[in-house]
């Protein structure tokens, strides 16, 4: 009676072990679930994409490649002037689109002491005006050169200072002159005032320059210039004062500003210096220096020779 009383109890106590330590393993698997989660948790908050900063203001803050579409000739930026890539025409020079590249590695040029506007020899040039312009009258329906006729605009910004006629009479000699971009007889450039454009020109203070032009991810520094799928923008500084690194008359740096950034329009890239004393090809960024070559605005000679450098790509 005893050594069963005994073996009872020895199974008692073996049952109650038992279930005690189906109890502790049933805890430590709760607990084990309840610390895995958390700690998975703490991890995401340290570890997560949001972790350590505001993931859409990154985004927002961080610079972009991206340069705006447009729809006309493909282009790069000007001798002083910045464009975006547009519809691709054949390029004579060959060079492809690329917006701003060339810009990394040039010195910029000096920004003006006053952002609200400068005096020169050559008169006070504001750095803004109303942001609003107004067009340039057609002096008449006749075009310049033969071939495809292409229609543009004049407009300048209220507030320039500016009268619209002179503006648009220079522009029309460039558009004139045989060593121009008619030259070839492949194209013909007709002013209107009314009805479509296919190009665009706006003559505009520094700070509408900026905006403009800034809108498409270019940066202009208040000094340049650029184009923007149809519109050349001309900065009123470049227009009223021309480059300290071109030495001709300011008739002549006009010039060049319009046969650049048409030539960009046409399909034209950049092309650099040919040689020491030879002359700059007008799609030379010849604001950031000649390389050794003569000034020139002209995209053609006098006979009829391209003004060709090895292309900038």
């Amino acid at each position: 009676m005893a050594g069963e009383e005994r073996g009872r109890r020895g199974r008692g106590r073996g049952r109650a072990a038992t279930r005690r330590a189906r109890r502790r393993r049933t805890r430590i698997r709760v607990v084990g679930a309840l610390l895995v989660p958390g700690a998975l948790l703490c991890g995401a908050l340290v570890w997560g994409p949001w972790g350590g900063g505001d993931g859409a203001s990154a985004v927002a803050d961080a610079p972009s490649d991206r340069v705006a579409v447009s729809s006309s000739p493909a282009s790069a930026p000007g001798p002083d002037s910045r464009s975006v890539p547009g519809r691709p025409l054949p390029s004579a020079s060959g060079a492809a689109s690329d917006a701003g590249k060339e810009h990394k590695a040039k010195k910029r040029p000096e920004p003006s002491k006053r952002a609200d506007g400068s005096r020169t020899s050559r008169g006070f040039v504001p750095g803004h005006g109303s942001g609003t312009f107004v067009t340039a009258a057609a002096a008449g329906t006749g075009s310049h050169g033969t071939g495809t006729v292409h229609r543009y605009r004049v407009e300048v910004e209220r507030g320039t200072g500016l009268a619209t006629r002179p503006a648009a009479a220079a522009i029309s000699e460039v558009f004139g002159d045989p060593r121009g971009w008619t030259r070839t007889g492949h194209d013909a450039f007709r002013q209107v005032d009314s009805g479509p454009a296919g190009l665009v020109i706006r003559i505009a203070t520094p700070d509408t320059v900026d905006r403009l032009c800034g809108a498409y991810g270019l940066d202009t520094h208040g000094e340049v210039n650029c184009r923007v799928g149809t519109t050349v923008v001309v900065n009123l500084k470049r227009w009223m004062r021309g480059s300290p690194q071109f030495d001709g008359p300011l008739a002549e740096y006009r010039a060049l500003i319009i046969n650049h950034e048409v030539g960009h329009w046409l399909g034209h890239g950049h092309e650099t210096c040919p040689g020491p004393g030879r002359h700059a090809p007008a799609m030379m960024q010849q604001i950031n220096g000649l390389k050794g070559c003569v000034a020139n605005a002209w995209p053609y000679t006098a006979a009829g020779t391209y003004i060709r450098g090895p292309s900038v790509r």
